[in-house]
């Protein structure tokens, strides 16, 4: 996707946060996908993460996270929902100025992927898409990421989150995921880390099978293992699923 395609997605994607908010019966209704947290407490996050990242775009500063002077104040004032749509704004104007190539802090340094303000915009898409659904299904109506969103997701989330975690703690294994709509990734996971699409020829151990939505929604853990089709060692699924953190 073009940056300016992923710039309207994570606006597009935040706003369906919102229209489910605001559909929902009340603000304090549980959100299934983030235990212990209320549709409140989602929209402040969602909030507070894109105005966290407007800075650091804003910096342009690779060595370190931005200051708490830096941040400012960034607690709601007035209406949440109104707030929520100041927050995206700010992060996509800050994206906007920057342009893709500009450097920015990130804490995925470690998986390899780029340290740049398009790259930050290609997880804020992931990052908006999946607290959207999180905010459906608390409404009552969960919805399939969109499918552009939901192909990038499950390289992205291979590639930068996963790869972020450093050796795999458990017997290598390689992963196969295979999207209905035709995409797949292969995964190698090893005490040197998790690399997509490894150079090295195999078969996988595994191979997990669904929609692009569903690999996403079951990576990040909205969806139960069993709702997407897992062939051969169903167990290396399982740790994998277990070893990520994706609150």
């Amino acid at each position: 996707m073009t940056f300016d395609e992923l710039l309207t997605l994570v606006d597009d994607r935040s706003a369906a946060l919102r229209s489910a908010a605001a559909a929902a019966s009340s603000l304090e209704v549980a959100v299934p996908g983030c235990p212990d947290w209320t549709l409140d407490d989602l929209i402040y996050h969602l909030g507070q993460v894109q105005r966290f990242w407007a800075v650091v775009t804003r910096l342009a500063d690779t060595s370190a996270p931005p200051t708490t002077e830096q941040r400012g104040v960034t607690d709601p004032e007035g209406d949440l929902l109104e707030w929520s749509a100041e927050s995206t704004a700010l992060l996509l104007d800050a994206l906007r100025a920057a342009g893709p190539e500009s450097p920015a802090w990130t804490w995925w340094a470690a998986s390899g992927a780029p340290m740049t303000a398009g790259a930050i915009a290609r997880h804020q898409v992931q990052e908006a898409a999946v607290h959207a659904y999180d905010a459906q299904e608390a409404a009552g109506k969960p919805e399939p990421l969109p499918a552009a969103v939901a192909v990038d997701g499950v390289a992205e989330f291979l590639s930068v989150a996963m790869a972020s975690l450093g050796k795999w703690p458990h017997r290598p294994a390689r992963v196969a995921f295979t999207a209905i709509e035709g995409p797949s990734w292969v995964v190698d996971l090893s005490p040197a880390g998790v690399q997509l699409d490894p150079a090295a020829s195999g078969e996988p151990v595994t191979t997990v099978h669904g929609t692009a939505s569903d690999l996403v929604l079951a990576l990040y853990k909205r969806i139960p293992a069993d709702a997407v089709r897992v062939d051969g060692d169903a167990a290396v699924f399982t740790e994998l699923r277990t070893w990520s953190d994706t609150e």
